[in-house]
C-alpha cells in the first residue's frame, strides 16, 4: 500500500526514473509532465503533496528545471515547511516553497525602494485598533465581536478587490450584512480605515498582496524581473485562491504557461473569506492548453469511509467524483440518535475513552462539530470522563470573553432578582446588555458565535428550572461556577476537539462528528443552494478526516427533556444504504404524540415548555421560530397591517436615538406582537423579545400602536 509520506533522504539528487518510480499513474502523470499549464483535480487523501513535489523533483532532475526558478505557493506555513522537507528528501534544494503572503512580502521589501522610495511602511500585527477607531468615527457601537466581525468584512473586501464606491453594490447583490451595518455604511467603514492607517504609515496583511498587485502592474521593468527569477510555479489549495491572489498569480506567470495548480473543488469550505473555485474550475480557459489530470486514489482512509463520503458528495448532484480506496478495511461508519446534546456529548467521551483503553492514543481521536458554541457540552462529557482534550480552533467556553462577562454580569443580578420574572427570562434581560437577544444576529462570524455562547448561558437557565422550577439567579451561578471548576485545562496532548472548518488538513485514527442535524448541518444561516452544498462540502472534509474508524451522531433534542423535534441532516439521506433508515429525515424528527390544542395555544415565552406553530403544530427550537410562534414552512398569522405600523414607529424611534432598528425589536418580536396583539403590560411582557428593560422603555408605546394610537404625539 502506497502512504503519502516524505521519502527517506538520499544519498545524493535522485534520478529521473527514481523519481517516478513511487508513484502510481496518475501521480507519475502529473510528475512525468514539468513543462507547460497543468491543473490537477486531488480528492481527498490521494497524495497531492507527493505529485506535486515529485513534479518538482522530476524537472530538476530531468533538467526542465532549475531549482531557483520554481517557486512553490501554499496556504499555510506548515504546509510550506512540509514541501520543502519533502523536496530536501528527493535531493532537491533551492526551491522557494512560501504561502502567497511571504512570497509577496518578500518581494515588496526587495522592490519598495525603487518602486516607490524609502523602506516599505510597517505591517501591523492587528487591525482591532484602527477598526474600532474608523467605527467610532461613523458613531458604529462596537465591542470585541463586532469589531472583529467589521474586521474580517473589511479583509473579504479587500481580497474581493471591492473599494468603497464597488463594495456597497457587490455587498447588497451578495446580502452581506455584518454586525447589522448596512452595505453602504460598510463602504464609509472602509474609506475611514484606509484614512486611518494612511495616517499611522502602516499597511496591513491584505495590503501586502494589493501593493505588490500595484507595482507589478505598474512597472514593467519590475514585472519582467520577477518572472525572470520565477518561470515554473506550482499552486497548492487551489480552490481556496480569492481575487487578489488570482491577480497576483497572473502578473507573476505573465503571457507564460508554466503553472500547474492543485486543488479539490469538493473541499471549497472557504467562500465567506472570499476564496472561490472558479479559479480552479475555470483554469483550462486560461490556459486552453492545460492538461488535466485527475487523483482518485484515496491512501488515507479505510474503504467504509470513503464508500460513505462518496455517498454524501453525490447526493449533492453534478458529474461523479468518487474517491477509491487503497487502504485496508476497517469497521462501517456508525449513525447514533441520542436524545439531547449532552448524552451525545456523554456517549462519544465513552466511546473515546474505550478506544484510549485499548490501545488508540489519545492525539489519534478528534470530535468535529459546526460551531464553537457545541464544544461546551464535549468539553464537560470529556473532563467529567477525566480523559485530556484540546481545542483546537477556539477558545475554551468558559474562557471566552463574552462568557466570562456574562457570569459576571450574572453575578451581579443575584442580589436583584425578581421571584416575579421566571429565571430564564431574567438571565435574558441580564445577558441582553453584552449582545444576548432572543434572535441570533444577521450574517455568521464573531457576533454569531458570541450569541451562541451567551444563548448556551440562557439554555442553562432552562434546563435548571426544568429539574428545579424554584431555581433561582443565585442557584444558577452555583451551578456555572462548578462547571467552571470541574473543566480540566487542555495543556497536555489529548483528543482534539475542533470545528469542521478547523479540521481541513488533518487527519486521524478514529474521527467522530457530532450534531449532524439539520439547523447545524447545514447550518441554519445557508441560505440559497451554494451556501446549502458548501455545507454538504463542508461535511465531506469532515468525514474524510478519518484514517480509519468513522462514527457520526445527532441529538434529538438541545436540552434534556426536550420535544426531540430536531431530523437528522439530509446530507445523510444518500447514505442510508450504509447507515440505516436513520439517515433518512422526516418531517417529525420521529415519533410523537401529536400536540393538544392546549399547546399549540400557547404563547411564546422564554422557558422550559413546549412552543409549538401555531400553523401545523410541529414543536418549535430555534429562537426566531419560538418568538414569531410558527416554522418557516407557515405562512405568517399576524396583522400584517399592524406589523408595518410597528415596523414604521420602531424606525422612528431608533433613528431618533441613532441606534439600529432590530436594537429597538427584531422583527421577530414586533411579529409577535402584531400576531397576539397585547392589550397590557402583562400580555407584551410574555413575548419573547421583550424584557423587563425594553418593557419600560417601549411598552407604552407599543401598547398604543397596537391599539391604533399615535404614540409619537407624547
Amino acid at each position: 500500500m502506497m502512504n503519502d509520506v516524505p521519502p527517506p533522504h538520499p544519498a545524493g539528487p535522485a534520478s529521473p526514473d527514481e523519481v517516478l518510480a513511487a508513484l502510481d499513474p496518475d501521480q507519475r502523470e502529473v510528475a512525468s509532465s514539468p513543462l507547460g499549464a497543468m491543473c490537477v483535480l486531488a480528492g481527498a487523501g490521494s497524495g497531492k503533496t507527493r505529485a506535486i513535489t515529485h513534479r518538482i523533483a522530476y524537472g530538476v532532475a530531468s533538467g526542465a528545471y532549475r531549482p531557483t526558478q520554481v517557486l512553490a505557493v501554499t496556504f499555510t506555513a506548515r504546509a510550506a515547511g512540509e514541501m520543502r522537507t519533502r523536496l530536501r528528501g528527493l535531493g532537491v534544494e533551492g526551491v522557494q516553497a512560501r504561502t502567497f503572503h511571504s512570497a509577496a512580502l518578500r518581494q515588496l521589501h526587495y522592490f519598495w525602494p525603487r518602486a516607490v522610495g524609502g523602506a516599505a511602511p510597517e505591517i501591523m500585527s492587528h487591525k482591532a485598533g484602527i477598526v474600532a477607531e474608523a467605527a467610532s468615527r461613523l458613531r458604529i457601537a462596537t465591542d470585541r465581536a463586532v469589531v472583529r466581525d467589521l474586521a474580517a468584512e473589511i479583509e473579504w473586501a479587500k481580497v474581493s478587490m471591492l473599494t468603497e464606491e464597488t463594495y456597497a453594490q457587490v455587498a447588497a447583490r451578495e446580502g452581506r450584512e455584518t454586525a447589522g451595518v448596512d452595505p453602504q455604511t460598510m463602504a464609509r467603514l472602509l474609506t475611514r480605515y484606509e484614512d486611518a492607517k494612511t495616517a499611522r504609515g502602516v499597511i496591513d496583511f491584505e495590503d501586502v498582496l494589493l501593493l505588490m498587485v500595484g507595482i507589478l502592474s505598474e512597472s514593467e521593468e519590475i514585472a519582467r524581473e520577477v518572472r525572470g527569477q520565477y518561470r515554473h510555479f506550482v499552486v497548492d489549495e487551489y480552490q481556496d485562491v480569492n481575487a487578489v491572489q488570482q491577480r497576483l498569480l497572473d502578473l507573476w506567470v505573465g503571457q507564460r504557461h508554466d503553472v500547474c495548480v492543485v486543488g479539490d473543488p469538493a473541499q471549497t469550505i472557504y467562500s465567506f473569506t472570499g476564496a472561490s473555485p472558479t479559479h480552479l474550475t475555470d483554469f483550462t480557459r486560461r490556459h486552453p492548453t492545460a492538461r488535466v489530470v485527475q487523483l482518485t486514489r484515496n491512501y488515507r482512509s479505510s474503504p467504509q469511509v470513503v464508500d460513505l463520503a462518496n455517498r454524501v458528495l453525490a447526493g449533492a448532484g453534478g458529474p461523479p467524483r468518487r474517491l477509491v480506496a487503497q487502504g485496508e478495511a476497517g469497521p462501517v461508519p456508525t449513525l447514533s440518535t441520542y436524545s439531547d446534546d449532552a448524552a451525545e456529548a456523554v456517549a462519544v467521551a465513552a466511546t473515546a475513552k474505550r478506544r484510549i483503553d485499548a490501545g488508540t492514543p489519545a492525539a489519534e481521536i478528534a470530535v468535529l462539530y459546526r460551531t464553537n458554541a457545541q464544544s461546551e457540552a464535549l468539553e464537560d462529557a470529556f473532563s467529567d470522563a477525566g480523559i485530556p482534550y484540546l481545542v483546537r480552533g477556539g477558545e475554551r467556553f468558559f474562557s471566552r470573553p463574552e462568557v466570562k462577562r456574562g457570569i459576571l454580569l450574572l453575578r451581579g443580578a443575584v442580589r436583584a432578582d425578581d421571584p416575579a420574572v421566571s429565571l430564564p427570562n431574567a438571565v435574558g434581560d441580564v445577558l441582553s446588555a453584552v449582545g444576548w437577544s432572543p434572535e441570533p444576529p444577521v450574517g455568521r462570524g464573531a457576533v454569531r458565535e458570541q450569541w451562541e455562547s451567551l444563548d448556551a448561558l440562557v439554555q442553562l437557565a432552562v434546563d435548571l428550572v426544568g429539574t428545579d422550577p424554584d431555581a433561582r439567579m443565585r442557584d444558577l451561578v452555583a451551578d456555572l461556577d462548578e462547571r467552571a471548576a470541574a473543566q480540566h485545562a487542555p495543556t497536555v496532548q489529548g483528543v482534539t476537539l475542533a470545528s469542521l472548518h478547523a479540521a481541513k488538513g488533518l487527519e486521524w485514527d478514529v474521527v467522530f462528528v457530532v450534531g449532524v442535524s439539520e439547523g447545524l448541518v447545514p447550518i441554519s444561516m445557508a441560505e440559497g443552494a451554494e451556501a446549502v452544498e458548501e455545507e454538504r462540502r463542508l461535511l465531506y472534509v469532515g468525514l474524510t478526516r478519518a484514517r480509519r474508524e468513522l462514527h457520526l451522531s445527532w441529538a434529538q433534542s438541545r436540552t434534556a427533556g426536550g420535544s426531540g423535534n430536531r431530523r437528522p441532516s439530509r446530507f445523510l439521506a444518500p447514505a442510508a444504504g450504509v447507515l440505516g433508515d436513520g439517515a433518512r429525515a422526516s418531517r417529525g424528527g420521529g415519533t410523537r404524540a401529536a400536540p393538544t390544542t392546549a399547546e399549540r395555544r400557547r404563547t411564546p415565552r422564554t422557558g422550559a415548555r413546549r412552543i409549538v406553530c401555531r400553523g401545523c403544530g410541529t414543536v418549535l427550537h430555534d429562537a426566531t421560530s419560538r418568538t414569531r410562534g410558527r416554522c418557516e414552512d407557515c405562512p405568517p398569522v399576524y396583522d400584517e397591517a399592524l406589523f408595518e405600523r410597528l415596523r414604521e414607529w420602531r424606525l422612528a424611534v431608533a433613528s431618533a436615538v441613532k441606534i439600529p432598528p432590530y436594537a429597538v425589536f427584531t422583527d421577530a418580536t414586533l411579529e409577535a406582537v402584531a400576531q397576539y396583539g397585547p392589550t397590557d403590560r402583562a400580555m407584551l411582557s410574555k413575548i419573547r423579545g421583550v424584557g423587563a428593560r425594553k418593557l419600560a422603555l417601549y411598552g407604552d408605546d407599543v401598547l398604543a400602536v397596537v391599539a391604533g394610537e399615535d404614540p409619537a404625539g407624547d
